[in-house]
């Protein structure tokens, strides 16, 4: 079958057939994302949803990582800030905080969310190794999640005194319910890919060796599916669960993000994370 590859920033489209595939390729950085990165993100996810020859899109990351959410030695560095400032409105944000820069990242992926779930074609993550905070949030928005036998999910945000985004807060309580959603929050587990599997967090798990392959059959068999009945059945079940909701929950996730990115919590947690100590949290 003839495959093409098209590549972005750390992101690659590839085709199989009527198969979709976005690879997010940082593995240096644990996959996690940039603002140019998740811009390129967007782009991709836009690209492949709105292609009516793309029956099935799959969300991919590399070997040993799904994505570690946004880019934290990024976020530090600040870097680009005056490239995308037309992202942050006049005023916003505390002076010396973090919030700016997770606002540059935070505008594209939580546009890409949004993408996955109107887009009317089945959305398969594949996780083959780890998922955490926004990558968390990346993988469960997305219609059938596949996990590797090596895989693990992990909220993280807590970490670094952080509030939860890219969707997490919406999808965690409507996959779980309320007590597994704050057990996640308040104690951190990472989860094997078992464990996510019988939670509900993930719909299967497929050795590692034989991981890419069987994802990708799956894929195959989905795209000679009924495709524009399944895009009507998605929406459906969007509107079942109240995902018309999710773009306005989204942008509370966002500001609310920001907030903690500003708050001296955060900057201890940052601190904590790259001297990597335990961080000493006030709560403020």
């Amino acid at each position: 079958m003839k495959e093409e590859t098209q590549e972005l920033n750390h992101i690659r489209i590839e085709r199989q057939g009527g198969v979709g595939i976005i690879v997010m390729d940082r593995p240096e950085r644990f996959n996690a994302l940039d603002v140019l990165m998740a811009r390129d993100l967007r782009r991709a996810a836009l690209h492949l949803a709105r292609d009516t020859s793309v029956r099935c899109m799959v969300l991919a990351g590399t070997d040993r990582v799904f994505c570690a959410g946004a880019d934290l030695k990024y976020i530090r560095a600040r870097e680009h800030a005056e490239e995308f400032s037309y992202l942050q409105p006049a005023g916003h944000g505390a002076e010396g905080g973090y919030g700016r820069s997770f606002k540059e990242i935070l505008e594209y992926l939580h546009s890409t969310i949004s993408e996955i779930r109107r887009a009317p074609k089945p959305v398969i993550a594949a996780v083959k190794g780890i998922a955490g905070a926004g990558g968390l949030g990346l993988a469960l928005c997305c219609d059938l999640v596949y996990a590797s036998d090596r895989a693990g999910f992990e909220w993280a945000y807590s970490k670094t005194a952080l509030t939860g985004a890219e969707s997490t807060t919406f999808i965690l309580p409507r996959l779980i319910g309320l007590r597994r959603t704050l057990e996640l929050v308040f104690l951190n587990p990472r989860l094997s890919a078992q464990e996510a599997r019988d939670l509900g967090l993930v719909t299967d798990v497929f050795p590692w060796q034989s991981f890419d392959e069987q994802v990708a059959a799956v894929a195959q068999e989905l795209a000679r599916g009924p495709t524009k009945a399944w895009g009507v059945s998605k929406q459906l079940v969007n509107e079942a669960l109240g995902m018309d909701q999710l773009d306005a929950h989204l942008a509370k996730e966002l500001r609310h993000l920001i907030q903690s990115a500003d708050s001296p919590d955060f900057a201890e947690g940052l601190d904590a994370f790259f001297s990597k100590r335990p961080p000493s949290f006030q709560g403020e």
